[in-house]
């Protein structure tokens, strides 16, 4: 996946509404290394924020006073739509700072241009300047970049890529993955009585990813998938005329399909499948967190389908927070860089010299953040908690909350 389709991929998260939040409490939560990220409104209301006349950040930039450094690595030059995600993801991490009370933190801002180059070089910066732990890189080609030299003097990172491949032990992915939104979904269809499942799967590498997840869940929870097909971005026609016969018709022979499309191409595959006859109120569609976006919710074939996201309220509050504070809205994954500077600082206030060692990042326990519960898994993957919502009449709502707690398994 490239840069600008990994941030594309991000994106697919309904705007957050901002009006109607009041003042709540923040704090670090009893327990090993457990984070709380309680929502509050800002501390500027009723005058100018401080953050109003801030210089834009250039690489190297020192956000906070603290006794320990911590780096993070953001492509602020970088080309395509990188470079905007950066300056929203930087100005969280600043939001995240002036919220915490008193860290002990010195966060520096490193660019890296948007290459594996300036991802290294950055790196080599942010160790040669004393930092215990790296947060960033965005992409997948400097996170693995950054990773290596990281790795070199142990010190952990914690990633925003969503490219499974560039984890490993040592450096954490933060980013919304898709294999816990496929897990999700699919168990809570076999919650529900889906026994017999089909599958439509676009010939990406995000398709290779949730097709395999989808397998794996598929046969721990005992349900039948008869048919799988895939088809070329973009072009789902004959892959629907296939699968029609199993999935579509009076008498389908699945009571599940599964489509883990983007908002685009979901548009064709929808028109395509009404063409074909299928019924999604005898056949439930079932997606993932790319669906969570305003222009899917009207698609016919979609209607009371199910798809697993992180519960929006905590989204929106920190969404209203970033506006009051900078007077935009932020991109949907600055809330990554808001808990991951969160969680920095308050390892830091509880932790003590143990504060970025792995059986602390690791922890079963996990953290809470902006868009609930999460973990990091010795492999670098993560888990997250995640509700299901359903598709009805141009919106979603919720009807399986998000576990306050990740399970043990």
């Amino acid at each position: 996946m490239n840069a600008n389709g990994e941030i594309a991929a991000r994106r697919a998260v309904s705007a957050p509404r901002t009006e109607g939040f009041g003042r709540a409490a923040r704090g670090v939560l009893a327990g090993l290394a457990t984070l709380a990220l309680a929502a509050c409104t800002t501390p500027f209301a009723g005058g100018d924020s401080p953050f109003a006349a801030a210089p834009s950040a250039p690489a190297g930039e020192r956000i906070g006073e603290g006794s320990v450094a911590v780096a993070m690595l953001l492509p602020l030059t970088g080309a395509g739509q990188g470079q905007a995600a950066a300056e929203d993801m930087r100005d969280a991490a600043r939001l995240a700072l002036s919220e915490f009370n008193t860290p002990d933190i010195q966060l520096t801002v490193y660019d890296t241009a948007g290459t594996p180059e300036g991802a290294r070089a950055a790196a080599q910066a942010a160790l040669a300047q004393g930092a215990e732990l790296m947060i960033g890189p965005l992409f997948a080609g400097s996170v693995q970049a950054a990773g290596q030299v990281a790795q070199s003097s142990n010190v952990p990172v914690l990633a925003f890529s969503t490219d499974a491949t560039v984890a490993t032990r040592g450096v954490y992915l933060m980013g919304f993955l898709p294999q816990p939104e496929v897990a999700r979904v699919v168990d809570y269809a076999a919650q529900n009585g889906r026994r017999a499942v089909a599958a439509l799967i676009p010939q990406t590498t995000y398709g290779n990813v949730v097709e395999a997840q989808f397998r794996e869940t598929a046969a721990r929870r005992g349900v039948r998938v008869v048919q799988v097909e895939r088809y070329p971005a973009g072009q789902p026609q004959q892959a629907v005329a296939r699968i029609a016969g199993v999935a579509a018709g009076a008498a389908p022979q699945v009571d599940a399909l599964f489509i883990p499309e983007s908002p685009q191409g979901l548009v064709a595959v929808s028109a395509a499948l009404q063409a074909a006859g299928f019924d999604p109120s005898r056949v439930k569609p079932l997606g993932t967190g790319l669906w969570n976006e305003p222009s899917v919710m009207s698609l016919a074939a979609l209607q009371g389908g199910w798809y697993a996201a992180p519960e929006q309220s905590g989204f929106q509050s920190f969404a209203s927070r970033y506006a009051q504070a900078f007077d935009e809205q932020p991109i949907r994954i600055a809330s990554l860089a808001y808990d991951a500077v969160s969680l920095a600082a308050a390892l830091n206030r509880t932790q003590g010299t143990q504060r970025f060692s792995e059986p602390v990042l690791t922890n079963r326990s996990g953290f809470a953040g902006v868009d609930g519960v999460f973990r990091f898994r010795p492999d670098g993957l993560n888990d997250r908690a995640l509700a299901v919502y359903e598709v009805r009449g141009g919106g979603a709502s919720v009807v399986s909350p998000a576990p306050r707690a990740l399970p043990d398994a």
